[in-house]
């Protein structure tokens, strides 16, 4: 067990006890499911007041636990609600509706806030500020204001004490994660400690506001032509780690349907819009806003589409595309063995995944959509089908994949939110002809070969020294092979036990013919005990190799 895990724990001891009572109230409500005593059954509520037993499911269950905890296991839960392939369907689904009900700091603690980071009184920065906020969400509030040119803006303030919380919960969580990945095999596959890792480095950006500032100047810069979009004004004097100033979008918010239905604008367009947006920086940048869900989309007159709260972004390097563009040619191509070779190749494998059985899986899957309209196609639920065999065969996929794939189902949903005719597939269609173009133009085969040859390079170079280096340690007797046995342990342990059980029982027999005193009703004392300890050691030999499957078994 790691030491340093274990030191970190107890540094946080109370926040500790309050997680496990956390959990522990939303977990053992189960546990009396069974006794009908509707007194005890009454005392597990949650937050709210509502009876964790009867229809309370228990993916429900956990992200109210989330819920309950906090901010860190908030943007914890939401970033698991990106990994269907580890998680499933279900519990991603009820992971991605996560909200923080936590009231907004006071107007006095805010205004502090943006003084010390700005360095001048507040009337100095603007000319109005509302003290009431906009919004509130676990890491900041949002509040209107005005800047002294006239210019309405929007001031994003992180809330107080939010990153010295986040960093305990950081170390916490970090430390479970070293210990389950050491101890827990079952659990060790999913590389605890490398999405915990992945989460630190997401959170941190989100809780550093200079990462959302830079990214809505890079969306600015990569839709400056684009007239159907809108990316907010960033006013970097006014801004800082904790505090970013943006101009406002005055429009309709999507979440707000009723007054969507009644603005009199085209809603298919409006939708179509923001679609081709993603895709766009999908397919075309490779830098994308992460999190599609109609909050974060406005309507501004003439249908244009004005896009908010850029902290979670997604980017896909090189390589990833790379990849990702091979499993849409597949696709495209009905070709199951070029897309099961690129699911092995893009996921980290188990030994005991079967090639045929994924291959006949995924020829299942591309049948159900061949040859039907691309509009009775939905991109969301076949990429949700994927996903799940995906899991079903235990191949976890790179995070960054796995984001790229719920925000695409995710738009979908959110397109059809604003006009049910929108088809994704249809929209893609462009896209992935332009993709195939690109993967086979001259410049991209020129890049690839550049690439390749460097690598030749660098092995030609490195090969001839390593070759000698090689001959000469094995000329002077030095060099050594390191062989790792695996399963060789249990079978070690068990060969010790059974020696260990047949010596104890040899030696107490011994004692016992021989009257060795002390004697107790006329039997050796010490020979009786040695028959217990043998009896006990065969029977746990036996039960080991029963849990085993049979004698034979190397496991």
């Amino acid at each position: 067990m790691k030491i340093d895990a274990l030191a970190r724990l107890e540094r946080h001891a109370k926040r500790i006890a309050e997680i496990a009572a956390v959990l522990g109230k939303y977990g053992l409500a189960d546990l009396f499911g069974g006794f009908q005593y509707t007194w005890l059954q009454d005392r597990f509520k949650s937050a709210d007041g509502h009876s964790l037993t009867g229809d309370v499911t228990t993916a429900a269950r956990v992200r109210m636990a989330l819920t309950e905890l906090g901010t860190t296991f908030i943007k914890l839960g939401q970033m698991l609600s990106t990994r269907s392939d580890l998680l499933g369907p279900d519990l991603t689904e009820e992971l991605s509706q996560l909200q923080c009900s936590i009231p907004p700091d006071s107007a006095e603690t805010a205004r502090a806030t943006i003084e010390k980071e700005l360095g001048q009184p507040l009337d100095e920065l603007f000319a109005e500020f509302d003290d009431i906020p906009l919004a509130a969400a676990s890491i900041a509030q949002v509040h209107a204001a005005v800047l002294p040119s006239g210019q309405s803006v929007v001031v994003k303030v992180r809330r107080a004490g939010v990153a010295e919380q986040a960093a305990t919960d950081l170390e916490i969580v970090q430390a479970l994660a070293e210990l389950l990945e050491k101890h827990s095999p079952a659990l060790r596959s999913y590389q605890p400690v490398a999405i915990v890792r992945q989460f630190r480095r997401t959170l941190l950006r989100e809780l550093d506001f200079t990462y959302e500032r830079r990214n809505l100047e890079e969306f600015g810069r990569n839709f400056i032509d684009d007239p159907n979009v809108c990316i907010p004004e960033v006013f970097g004097e006014f801004c800082s780690h904790q505090v970013v100033t943006m101009e406002r979008l005055e429009g309709i918010r999507g979440t707000d349907i009723e007054a969507l239905q009644q603005c009199g604008e085209d809603l298919g367009e409006f939708a179509k819009r923001g679609a081709n947006m993603y895709l766009e920086m999908v397919f075309r940048d490779g830098f994308y806003h992460a999190d599609p869900h109609p909050g974060n989309l406005i309507l501004l007159p003439g249908n244009v589409v004005g896009v908010i709260d850029c902290g979670m972004v997604g980017r896909i390097d090189e390589d990833l595309r790379d990849e990702v563009e091979a499993l849409i040619v597949g696709i495209v191509e009905n070709d199951s063995a070029v897309v099961s070779e690129q699911v092995l190749s893009l996921g980290a494998v188990p030994s005991t995944c079967s090639r045929d059985k994924l291959r006949t899986d995924l020829q299942e899957f591309m049948a159900d959509y061949t040859g039907h309209p691309l509009t009775d196609i939905h991109v969301g639920a076949a990429l949700s089908n994927l996903v799940e065999i995906i899991r079903r065969h235990h191949i976890v996929l790179p995070p960054a994949l796995a984001m790229l794939l719920k925000t695409i189902i995710v738009l979908e949903g959110t397109s059809r939110r604003f006009s049910p005719d929108v088809s994704l597939t249809e929209l893609m269609q462009p896209y992935c002809s332009r993709l195939l173009l690109r993967r086979f133009s001259p410049g991209r085969i020129a890049r690839r070969t550049r690439r390749t040859y460097r690598a030749w390079d660098r092995l030609l170079k490195a090969l001839p020294r390593d070759l000698a280096e090689l001959l000469s340690r094995f000329r002077d007797g030095t060099l050594t092979v390191h062989l790792d046995h695996r399963h060789l342990d249990p079978i070690i342990n068990r060969l010790v036990l059974g020696v260990l059980t047949a010596a104890i029982f040899l030696g107490s027999s011994e004692l016992w013919s021989r009257d060795a005193k002390p004697l107790l009703y006329g039997v050796s004392v010490f020979g009786a005990l040695g028959y217990g300890v043998s009896l006990f050691l065969g029977w746990r030999l036996l039960r080991a190799i029963r849990k085993s499957g049979n004698i034979q078994s190397k496991d």
